[in-house]
């Protein structure tokens, strides 16, 4: 099939899951003999149109204002136009037969109007890869009013998006449960786990370790990599590094970008904490490089979400064999998932005591760690390969 791939952040710059995730999804859709084209915003490109190869991948740019780490004001109205401009870049190569089929990925919740657009010049059918249930979590977060103008022309744009697609993929059956309940069209939906390739890190001898760069190397390393926003509730995480400062081999790294990256380094302040590191994000490279010298993955969700994400970092930390540690909202069956696999430890968010309970075992026990990290492999083998994940939506998108 000819696949078009529509994200609003890819590679080589973005250093966010999403974009590793769909690259990676790229290349197995390849391997397997279809033709792949990614579309995505290229921030300030001076250019309406740029094509580009990454790894075999024909990628379109198309010029955008920015979307990422900008006031939300400037992110919402740049977003609301990426299909807009999109097409407009794009309108003039895609002909009758250019494309067979659609994969995009929310968020961003404003690719609707695109993916229509290509349906209907080229025939053809959908799949939206849905991680992200906005704006309902910044509700449940209180960022916005529920009921208000801000929520219902956030809630258009969520629509548009659900009704262009054939098929919706979510990532368990839980937030298919709150997705249902929370639209009143009965849109077609089914369980798509994330994925990653099962291509653990090679370790690079030219490159400078991690560990010697911040004296780390009779550390235990707890390494937090990736968005540090609202939705993570990064203060939880901080909570524990601040519990754990007695425990002299105990160290905290954490990795990325976002809207709590002045108060994660705040409280470290506060809390005069000795045992914690913040590094802006870093490219794929070298954030692999990171995961290949660390201990433990952690990661946090918000207690006041009532959806039900798998944060794509796990991935990231199941491929190369390392323990995870963290927090859910309630009912999250992400824990039961984690926890029932032998392939970390998974509490509800709130239980400081639990979570510093668990965070010690793994700092006393070696073994421990090497066991989970073993268990987190496999879980990944059995429920998140690319492969497997590749054959479902090619079979959805040629059934329609």
């Amino acid at each position: 099939m000819k696949l078009a791939l529509i994200i609003d952040d890819y590679l080589p710059d973005s250093t966010r899951v999403g974009a590793k995730m769909f690259h990676e999804l790229a290349l197995e859709l390849m391997a397997s003999g279809h033709n792949v084209t990614v579309i995505t915003p290229a921030v300030g490109q001076a250019q309406k149109f740029t094509e580009q190869s990454i790894d075999g991948v024909t990628v379109w740019r198309f010029s955008s204002g920015p979307i990422k780490d900008v006031s939300k004001v400037t992110r919402a109205l740049n977003e609301t136009l990426l299909s807009f401009r999109a097409w407009s870049a794009i309108k003039q190569h895609v002909k009758e037969h250019t494309f067979d089929g659609v994969i995009y990925y929310s968020p961003s919740i404003f690719f609707g109007g695109l993916v229509n657009k290509i349906k209907q010049r080229c025939n053809c059918s959908s799949y939206l890869v849905l991680r992200d249930l906005f704006p309902q979590w910044v509700i449940d977060a209180g960022m916005i009013k529920k009921g208000s103008l801000i929520e219902q022309y956030f809630r258009f744009f969520e629509k548009h998006s659900y009704h262009a697609a054939d098929t919706i993929g979510l990532m368990s059956e839980k937030n298919i449960e709150v997705f249902t309940q929370s639209n009143s069209v009965i849109y077609p939906t089914e369980i798509l786990r994330n994925w990653a390739a099962l291509n653990p890190t090679i370790t690079n001898e030219n490159t400078t370790s991690i560990r010697s760069q911040f004296n780390l190397d009779n550390k235990v390393v707890y390494f937090y990599g990736g968005n540090i926003g609202h939705a993570q509730d990064m203060a939880n995480l901080m909570r524990l590094a601040k519990n754990m400062q007695n425990n002299e081999n105990a160290h905290f790294l954490f990795v990325g970008q976002g809207d709590e990256v002045e108060l994660i380094n705040q409280l470290a302040q506060q809390w005069q904490l000795t045992n914690f590191t913040y590094m802006p994000s870093v490219n794929q490279q070298e954030f692999k490089q990171i995961l290949s010298e660390i201990d433990i993955g952690l990661f946090s969700l918000s207690g006041k979400h009532t959806a039900h994400n798998f944060p794509g970092k796990l991935l990231g930390y199941m491929v190369d064999s390392i323990p995870i540690l963290g927090s859910v909202n309630p009912n999250n069956d992400l824990q039961d998932l984690v926890n029932s696999h032998g392939a970390g430890f998974i509490t509800v968010n709130g239980d400081d005591k639990q979570l510093l309970k668990n965070a010690i075992k793994l700092y006393e026990n070696p073994q421990l760690r090497k066991e989970i990290g073993r268990n987190s492999l496999s879980l990944l083998k059995n429920e998140f390969s690319v492969t497997s994940i590749a054959k479902n939506i090619i079979k959805r998108l040629e059934a329609k």
